[in-house]
């Protein structure tokens, strides 16, 4: 039974770290969008501020005024570096532990 939860768990962590490079991708082309003036009845760029603003905006409100300096792009950045460095892998980790029996915790 332990195997089946490992797989389990070894098959979340890759969507996991699939879904965060994707979406990391996205908050790139974002970040350079800002720079020109795309036009916004474009469908691509519409789903790009669409996918994009709820998780910006949360960091907006959280950042001190830039004088229109917008970082919060950056921030979104290292939350995810962070969540694919600390989260993503320590669920490989755990995986690992649970295969190979190397410790697991009750």
């Amino acid at each position: 039974m332990m195997f089946i939860l490992a797989n389990f768990l070894n098959a979340v962590a890759y969507v996991l770290e699939f879904v965060l490079n994707i979406y990391m991708y996205i908050i790139i082309a974002r970040a350079i969008l800002s720079w020109v003036n795309p036009d916004p009845y474009n469908p691509i760029v519409n789903f790009l501020y669409r996918a994009t603003d709820p998780v910006l905006y949360r960091v907006r409100r959280m950042l001190p005024d830039m004088g229109g300096l917008d970082l919060s792009p950056l921030i979104v950045l290292l939350i995810i570096f962070f969540l694919q460095k600390f989260l993503v892998n320590s669920i490989f980790e755990l995986v690992s532990r649970m295969k190979f029996g190397l410790g697991v915790m009750p």
